[in-house]
């Protein structure tokens, strides 16, 4: 079974503490062999996701992001971004959703949802919502779901959104312009043997909140299907 390899923390790390170009450039040797670790492991993930899923991602090397950071905008000039991170996307546009993992040292993180949605989107999830949010509250409310992943999270507006009242009674939702969740991973959980089937079993569990929301955004306020 696709296992993380603690030198893959271990390069993270050091990466960390030595965030410049000669340092990766003298260990670039390094860095390829636990790239190499992540791309493994995700490709599991992948073929486990296809399982009861349908994934477009081609192969877990895609599903990873770049190493290096785009400094050109900010503050923040380290040129290399310590962490293995990666998504995986559903088949649109039947399916919504993407799944996400982000591991890191004292920060690893596994979940998904819905990230800076298209506008046309966010304002069909907030008519659905202002409509009938209790499916996405049955959701979020149930204590299967909470006890994984916790409370909902993502960017709000501060008071309501254009063109919804703020004293609406579902405006604690229609507040959000993204919605995803997450569950916290330790250092030891991410590197036992185990890890790859609780990363499974946590993608799986963000099935019920990807349903929901597959649903408002295929079809329509009168419930008709908005895919051809």
């Amino acid at each position: 079974m696709a296992q993380i390899n603690k030198s893959s923390f271990d390069f993270l790390n050091q990466l960390t503490e030595n965030n410049n170009r000669d340092w990766f450039n003298e260990n670039k040797p390094w860095y390829q062999e636990e790239h190499q670790n992540v791309c493994d492991f995700a490709e599991a993930m992948l073929q486990g996701l296809k399982e009861n899923d349908e994934i477009t991602t081609v192969s877990g090397k895609k599903s990873l992001m770049r190493v290096y950071r785009d400094v050109r905008f900010s503050k923040d000039k380290s040129p290399y971004n310590p962490r293995w991170a990666g998504s995986f996307n559903r088949q649109k546009p039947h399916l919504r959703g993407g799944y996400y993992f982000h591991l890191k040292p004292g920060q690893t993180v596994i979940g998904g949802g819905f990230y800076g949605p298209a506008p046309e989107d966010l304002k069909l999830i907030r008519d659905q919502i202002a409509q009938d949010d209790q499916p996405l509250r049955d959701v979020l409310n149930d204590s299967a779901f909470e006890k994984v992943f916790g409370a909902l999270q993502g960017d709000q507006v501060k008071t309501a959104p254009k063109g919804f009242d703020k004293e609406h009674p579902s405006i604690d939702l229609l507040r959000y312009k993204s919605m995803y969740v997450f569950r916290n991973f330790s250092d030891k959980e991410v590197l036992s043997p185990n890890f790859l089937k609780e990363a499974l079993g946590t993608f799986a569990a963000l099935r019920p909140f990807f349903d929901v929301m597959t649903e408002m955004l295929t079809t329509d306020l009168n419930g008709l299907s908005l895919i051809d």
